[in-house]
Formats: structure tokens, sequence, C-alpha cells
């Protein structure tokens, strides 16, 4: 009895160990995979120094939309907005009954509310899917993302989530660390007054925004940004869309202060016989 109970024992530890050393293969492949072939810096990171820019309608409205016509019919389809299928996870922005309809009225208006009309800083997310390119310069210690439009940029810094903004900006306080080889960036204390797109999408002072960049080939990077803003959210939510390194030639960014193009809807009123023709 006590052989043969031995002899069951090695059998049923036998079937085990086989068991288990025919999960471990699939317990592997479970596990994602580092991108192959994507360019790295001296320290083993993901190197994401370059110029990128997203394509699409996304400055136009993040959340799915038909195209419909601008502010001034005057303006015919050189202002209509373009249809869009959207980069908000689920379709649609999860917003409070009331801040949907500010968001509503917001669109309803606006050429007169939206900051970058008037050449404010866009923050972030948006400042990375406008049409217009932006910069990466990386090291270990700090990111710096340069951006073509309002001449807006911003520093990353890597690796000190105790360091705090001094004030409220326009683009926000960036704190990054890695995350395996996705760079994970959490932006704080932007100013409440920025929108997301032309679409009146709106936010508070207590928005939150984790943002992850992940290159998934040489030249292209998947971006998700987690937005929290517990004043016109009913919860977190996402948006994610490709950014595509810029490739050709001459690529570089350009000076676009946009200052100079709103200084007399800002403040024409205050220069005495001030005409859109005087130089």
């Amino acid at each position: 009895m006590t052989t043969l109970y031995s002899h069951a024992l090695r059998f049923g530890a036998a079937i085990t160990l086989t068991a288990c050393t025919a999960l471990v293969p699939f317990t592997v492949q479970a596990q994602p995979a580092a991108a192959a072939g994507i360019p790295r810096t001296v320290d083993g990171k993901p190197d994401f120094n370059g110029l990128w820019q997203a394509l699409g309608n996304h400055e136009w409205g993040i959340e799915p939309h038909n195209a419909r016509m601008g502010p001034d019919y005057r303006w015919a389809a050189a202002g209509a907005t373009p249809a869009g299928s959207g980069i908000v996870e689920g379709g649609h922005i999860p917003y409070t009954a009331e801040a949907r309809a500010k968001q509503q009225e917001n669109q309803d208006d606006w050429l007169a509310r939206d900051p970058v009309v008037k050449c404010y800083m866009p923050g972030v997310p948006r400042a990375n899917y406008m049409p217009f390119p932006f910069h990466i310069v990386q090291s270990p210690e700090h990111i710096i993302m340069a951006y073509e439009f309002a001449s807006a940029n911003r520093i990353v810094y890597m690796d000190r989530p105790d360091f705090a903004a001094p004030v409220p900006s326009w683009m926000g306080h960036s704190l990054g660390h890695w995350e395996g080889d996705t760079l994970v960036i959490d932006v704080t204390e932007q100013m409440p007054d920025s929108w997301l797109d032309r679409s009146g999408n709106f936010h508070t002072d207590q928005l939150k925004v984790t943002e992850r960049y992940t290159m998934i080939s040489p030249n292209v990077i998947q971006y998700e940004a987690t937005l929290e803003d517990p004043g016109v959210y009913t919860r977190p939510w996402k948006l994610s869309l490709p950014l595509y390194r810029r490739l050709d030639a001459n690529a570089q960014l350009l000076e676009f202060k946009c200052v100079e193009f709103a200084e007399e809807l800002l403040y024409g009123h205050l220069v005495k016989g001030a005409t859109r023709d005087a130089p």
C-alpha cells in the first residue's frame, strides 16, 4: 500500500510539473512585448527626439461629429467644421448634465469663447493634436516639448514626483517617469480657461491629465491621455491617437506667433482711430 501510494504521489507530481511547464509559454506570451527596432537613447530608453504631428480633424472636435457650418456664413466653406470620427474612448465625454449644457453653449459661440482664437496657449492634451508639428528634445532629467502654435512649450521633469508647480499655467506642470518602454507624464495645474478642441469641450482647474507615449514603430508613437476632473466629468475618460514622425527633408518648427493676428480683436477698441488697414 505504501509503495502504491508513493507511486501515485510521484505520478501526480509529474503531471503537475508537466502542466506547469506547459503553462509557462502561455504566461510569457501574455506579457506585452517591447516594440522591435525602435531607436533608443544611450541609456536604453525609447528615443522620442524629433518632430511629430497628429493627422486628422481632432482639433475641430474630439467626439464624433458631422460637418457643420462656420460661425459666419460669409466665410462659406472656408469657415466650416469638417466631420470627424472622434478619438474619445467610447465616443463621448462623460460630462455632468450641467457641463454638457455649457459645452453646447461654448460650441455655439466658439469664435468668441475659444482661447486659441485669441492666441492663448492650447494646453494639454490639445497641443498634441492641433494641425501643427511639435518637437521633442529628450534627456534623462528633462524632456522639452516645443510646439509651433503660439510658440508654446513645456518642460517635463523626470523622476521628480514631489516637485510642486509654483503657479498654474496654460501648459500646466508636467512630471514624467518610465513604465517599461512607455513614457508616462502627469499634467496638473493647468489654467481652467483652456479648451480641448473647437467644439467647446472644456475642463476646470481640477483637471489632471495622465499621458502615455509608447513608440510602436520607429516613426509612430501611440498617444493616450486619461482625463480626470470631478468638476465636470462623472468619471475619468481616455482619448488616444497615433503621432507620426515628420520625415520630409525640410521639416522644422516654423514661427507662428499668432498674437499679432489677434491684437485688434483683443485691443483694437482701446486704440483711437484703429482700422484693420492700419500698418
